[in-house]
């Protein structure tokens, strides 16, 4: 298989792509790139290229009915500091999917999009000082 590194992106299978369109341009720091709602959009933030594909999306034909529940799987974004966009996002009304988790790579928390596709949201922790 050829390698394109920069054609890599993650597909998320939506119900309404308007309301994610919405979601992740305005609470996530992601700009629109393409829209073709309802059928389709793709959101671009920094080097992640989300697709977000709707019911009549080729995308999500092609997906077997037994995969129609989601994973465990989740985008992951790194964030400054994360107490801010708890508070900014609690403002905003969202909810979250997790408790605050710290671990020694850093602290996260999962939000959910409008249809229930997991972001983690990730501090990294502090460089220890090497003296």
């Amino acid at each position: 298989m050829t390698e394109h590194p920069e054609r890599a992106s993650v597909r998320y299978l939506v119900e309404d792509v308007d309301a994610a369109i919405a979601f992740y341009t305005t609470h996530l720091g992601f700009r629109l790139n393409t829209a073709v709602a309802p059928a389709f959009a793709d959101v671009v933030r920094g080097p992640l290229r989300l697709l977000l594909s709707g019911p009549a999306s080729s995308g999500a034909r092609a997906t077997p009915e037994d995969a129609a529940t989601p994973g465990r799987n989740r985008i992951h974004l790194v964030v400054d500091d994360l107490d801010d966009e708890i508070a900014r996002l609690r403002s905003a009304g969202l909810g979250f999917r997790s408790d605050l988790v710290a671990g020694p790579g850093g602290r996260q928390v999962l939000v959910a999009d409008p249809d229930g596709n997991l972001v983690e949201l990730f501090q990294p922790a502090a460089p220890a000082d090497p003296r």
